[in-house]
């Protein structure tokens, strides 16, 4: 008879949970995977990363149709109408057929399916739906959930204060929508709502949005941001919030402190961050305790403090995003196999998927200048004939390179198709490239990806369209 059940158990089916999984099956460990959700594929694909984009595609093409876009060049609609309903039922079918997908990954791999909340009973221990299961290996990776606003009560099902889940499945248009937070998933569902006909009013806390990200792009984000019609409230907070009769007060100040002022809204979205998954899994019993932000401590092979026990993803420092996740699922799968498993964790892409997009790599203007002497060479889209074009020309690429060794310390871009020449950059910091690596390297005529080649030229001072 085995010593345990299998030689690897999973805890959550998330982007890093069935990466990890099916790795850990490829590899020829007997794999099984806990998750309580009825279907796979965590956060990301049922309310967080996949049916967002379904949104925000659908809402760009409405946006494009009824507001001249499309008039522009030449192709007129009439009578546009949006159907909500329509809307969302595409949305719906993209989240079954991709956590659909997954099952029949787990089938085809022979990883097991454990339905149910897995509870530590010890390091190689786990019950999951009133049975003990054992492994000689369990990899946590139960993801993260929306951060709370203390006195402030989100209500998803009546509608009025939601979280990112409700924000995704309203069933009509807000007349007026508050977004409390301006990072990444408040501005991307506020631009959905917004293009779909709400009036949206963006409240933040710091003096910039999106907090993390280079200090020229967040100084343009909130002048396009701004030019497509949200009402930026900077340095606000919001001290409380009030329902009555389906609509909502929010009482806000200055962060420095000053006279309050109140805002009336049909729709409250909260989206101040998220925090890791941690409670329920019985980590006391294991003599394993988060850190102070809540976050599994690990090394750099993703071993916790208790040997056989590993975590990866938004449960672990660094940043939430499903795709550090899944390269980390990857790498604790090689590494339970005795191969090795890395994730360079300072080439992480991020990406705002807003109209125009916004990403970046690596570090920003601000973190560059205090390690050390750099040079930044920027490109406005304006100035790239493709974008320009396409009217797609708010925005502009920015490479930033140490001034000795000319090495890609980090990219930042605005433009629409951000989130795909963002790979690029990612890819030469990766090779260890120099801004003159991407200057000298052939880019097709005419893309928006010529913009980072004139950026990185810009850095010797010799860009050629500006």
């Amino acid at each position: 008879m085995a010593e345990y059940d299998y030689d690897v158990l999973v805890i959550g089916a998330g982007p890093g949970g069935y990466v990890a999984a099916i790795r850990a099956a490829q590899l020829g460990l007997k794999t099984a995977c806990a998750e309580a959700r009825d279907t796979l594929g965590g956060t990301c694909l049922n309310v967080g990363c996949i049916p967002s984009k379904a949104l925000l595609h659908g809402s760009e093409l409405f946006d494009e149709a009824a507001n001249g876009t499309m008039a522009k060049f030449g192709v007129k609609a009439t009578g546009v109408e949006l159907d909500l309903d329509a809307m969302q039922a595409e949305k719906a079918l993209a989240v079954k057929e991709l956590t659909g997908g997954i099952e029949f990954l787990f089938r085809k791999n022979k990883v097991t399916w454990l339905k149910g909340h897995a509870t530590f009973a010890d390091a190689h221990t786990v019950t999951v739906a009133d049975a003990k299961v054992t492994a000689r290996h369990i990899v946590i990776a139960t993801g993260s959930s929306v951060t709370p606003l203390p006195g402030v009560t989100v209500d998803n099902e009546a509608g009025v204060i939601v979280d990112s889940t409700g924000a995704l499945a309203l069933g009509k248009v807000p007349g007026h929508l508050a977004v409390i937070g301006g990072g990444v998933i408040g501005l991307e569902l506020g631009s959905v709502w917004r293009r779909l006909g709400a009036k949206v009013t963006v409240i933040e806390y710091l003096d910039q949005l999106l907090p993390g990200m280079d200090g020229d792009v967040r100084k343009e984000a909130a002048k396009i941001f701004r030019k497509q019609g949200f009402d930026l409230k900077l340095s606000t907070k919001v001290t409380a919030v009030v329902t009555n009769n389906g609509k909502a007060t929010l009482t806000l100040e200055p962060a420095a402190g000053g006279a309050a002022e109140t805002l009336d809204a049909d729709v409250v979205l909260v989206a101040i961050g998220r925090r890791p998954n941690t409670a329920g899994l019985g980590l006391e019993a294991i003599g394993l305790a988060p850190n102070a932000r809540g976050q599994i401590e690990t090394d750099h092979d993703f071993r916790t403090a208790v040997d056989g026990v590993w975590a990866i993803g938004d449960v672990i420092p660094g940043p939430m995003l499903a795709h550090k996740a899944e390269d980390e699922g990857i790498a604790v799968a090689e590494n339970i196999a005795g191969l090795t498993g890395i994730v360079n964790h300072a080439v992480i892409p991020g990406v705002v998927y807003t109209a125009p997009e916004i990403a970046g790599v690596g570090l920003t203007e601000e973190a560059a200048r205090a390690l050390g002497e750099i040079k930044v060479g920027k490109f406005p889209m304006m100035a790239n004939s493709r974008a320009k074009t396409n009217r797609e020309s708010d925005g502009f690429v920015k490479v930033i390179a140490d001034a000795k060794t000319d090495r890609v310390l980090g990219v930042w871009i605005i433009a629409s198709l951000a989130g795909t020449m963002i790979a690029e950059a990612a890819l030469a910091m990766e090779f260890g490239a120099t801004s003159e690596d991407i200057a000298y390297t052939c880019h097709a005529h005419p893309t928006h990806a010529e913009a980072i080649k004139e950026a990185a030229m810009a850095v010797n001072g010799k860009p050629i369209h500006i």
